[in-house]
């Protein structure tokens, strides 16, 4: 009877031990934390000449697995996986990353899919990136003309379809930016932050080529992990981690390693976090989400 008794209890403990445990036991007990990344998306997420994964997001992840790794007391390595717009939230939900930071728009409907950490750590608008014969003048100016976008992109509808386009949605971005050079599309809607450093960085394959619309809808950008985690030890590992970037001005300084045009957004987030307002906590509110 007495076996019988401890036997029960063991198994109880056992269970109990298996329900406390979080995303970041299961990092510290494989030695590994793999992470979704972006590879089509420069410069936050590309591969340079040697086929390296690098771009500002890239060194975000690195100084993050360095944190992990001091967090539960022994060495992480990193796996990156490759995400698209159109499958990251996926990846995180069937378990195949335990996080991402991949370019993604914090809306209100993907943060019932996955747990998109507070604060953010950057923001872009939508435009729309036309050849200068396109006849693209604004945003009502878009009916009948064919316009390339990413599968996925929630702006394909709000911003294309609703102004007339015909969208011709692609995997990637190296497969809309060889439609647009090719001709087979007159437009790309996306991010104006995609299209800045295009213009900035290569002149001369971009000459021909302006945004054609005012910049509409600035959203930010969030980092997201498992919803169930998002208030566990691996989210709020990463809110941390995001406020520190934040308000030691980090953030802005890779824009510059990056190329990328300071943005009025990411100096306000700087001030807002080294003064610790609500914008920069670790948890919504009405105000700041």
């Amino acid at each position: 009877m007495l076996k019988k008794l401890l036997a029960g209890a063991a198994a109880l403990a056992l269970t109990a031990a298996s329900a406390g445990a979080d995303a970041l036991d299961d990092i510290a007990k494989r030695g590994k934390i793999v992470v979704g990344v972006k590879a089509d998306y420069a410069p936050w997420g590309m591969r340079d000449a040697a086929g390296n994964l690098v771009g500002m997001e890239h060194d975000m992840i690195d100084d993050f697995v360095k944190r992990v790794s001091k967090e539960v007391g022994k060495p992480i390595a990193l796996e990156k996986v490759v995400v698209v717009s159109s499958n990251r939230m996926q990846f995180l939900q069937q378990g195949k990353v335990d996080m991402f930071i991949a370019t993604m728009s914090n809306k209100p409907d993907r943060r019932e899919v996955v747990g998109i950490v507070q604060p953010d750590y950057y923001s872009s608008g939508v435009a729309i990136l036309a050849h200068k014969d396109s006849g693209i003048d604004g945003w009502d100016s878009l009916s009948g003309k064919k316009i390339c976008g990413i599968q996925g992109a929630w702006y394909n509808k709000d911003h294309g379809l609703k102004n007339g386009a015909r969208i011709v949605a692609f995997k990637g971005v190296p497969e809309v930016e060889k439609a647009l050079i090719d001709g087979r599309c007159v437009g790309w809607i996306y991010d104006d932050s995609a299209f800045i450093p295009r213009k900035v960085n290569e002149p001369d394959k971009w000459a021909d080529y302006t945004i054609a619309t005012p910049t509409i809808d600035d959203v930010p950008w969030g980092a997201a992990v498992a919803l169930d985690e998002v208030d566990g030890r691996l989210g709020k590992l990463l809110s941390s981690a995001i406020m520190d970037w934040h308000a030691s001005g980090w953030l802005v300084d890779l824009e510059a390693k990056w190329g990328i045009p300071p943005t009025a957004w990411l100096a306000r987030m700087r001030d807002s976090c080294r003064a610790r307002e609500k914008i920069c906590n670790d948890a919504y509110d009405d105000e700041s989400s």
